[in-house]
């Protein structure tokens, strides 16, 4: 997008056309030419999902793909396939119009964008929220939930994963103590190949409000303990929302209401 490709130092991304200082810009997901990317924008507390495509050479400006003015829609992430944009909403699927927890949400697509909102379904959804969806290459689905919280600690999310059996997302299972805790985990970014995730949590010891974490799995295919990512990238602020390309080469993430990047050649520094 005119951007010279960042070093080992973060950057803003896209200052302007998409990182905006009078907007908060949300979790952020490129197609695997990159060729599309996909986006979400805090609208007055609510949010929608924005995107911009390249075509003959340049970026079209960003349009507003999925909004409504009394619901949010976050987080978008593309299926392996492509033929599939998820997102996260509080919209009602029961016929009322009253918001509801959030919960994970499809868009199919078709000859001329993109379909009317799916329901994600039962095996995933529940009655808590569900924050954040990252898939592996053969369609598991990470994603976080407060699922298991306690009344008076709603804001404690856990990451979990979700198998997918002849095309079925099955029951999820929740990563084991080395991911998460007592505290809030959730935005993970799963590699394609699982060798290892990125997510945002809330820890003592940390930096700010949030901060990135990233865990590799060991030689017998387990997590390690999760380690926090440092300062190079966390702040006194929030971090969130993580996403490395397809190609492998760029880190991207939310900091302080701006969509950043950074050369992925960092992550070599965590192992």
């Amino acid at each position: 997008m005119g951007q010279t490709s960042p070093g080992l130092t973060p950057e803003i991304f896209a200052p302007n056309l998409i990182s905006r200082d009078d907007e908060h810009e949300f979790g952020s997901v490129f197609s695997a030419d990159a060729s599309e990317f996909y986006y979400a924008v805090d609208i007055g507390g609510r949010a929608e999902v924005r995107f911009t495509q390249l075509i003959n050479g340049g970026w079209t400006p960003p349009a507003v793909l999925i909004s409504h003015p009394q619901f949010s829609y976050n987080d978008p992430f593309l299926s392996p396939d492509e033929n599939r944009l998820y997102y996260i909403s509080d919209m009602p699927f029961d016929g009322t119009t009253t918001a509801k927890n959030y919960d994970i949400w499809y868009s199919v697509r078709t000859d001329t964008g993109w379909s009317e909102p799916h329901h994600a379904g039962d095996a995933i959804n529940t009655a808590a929220n569900e924050y954040y969806i990252s898939f592996t290459a053969d369609g598991s689905l990470y994603f976080a939930s407060n699922v298991a919280a306690s009344e008076d600690k709603h804001y404690d999310y856990d990451i979990y994963k979700s198998r997918l059996e002849e095309g079925v997302f099955q029951s999820p299972v929740r990563l084991g103590d080395g991911i998460n805790s007592s505290q809030y985990e959730a935005d993970v970014f799963v590699a394609p190949d699982e060798s290892y995730l990125i997510f945002s949590s809330v820890r003592k010891g940390g930096y700010g409000q949030g901060d990135l974490y990233i865990s590799f799995k060991d030689e017998n295919g387990n997590w390690k303990e999760a380690g926090n990512m440092g300062e190079l990238v966390n702040t006194s602020g929030h971090e969130l929302c993580p996403f490395v390309t397809q190609d492998g080469k760029y880190l991207f993430y939310t900091s302080n209401k701006d969509i950043y990047w950074i050369d992925a050649a960092v992550l070599r520094r965590y192992q």
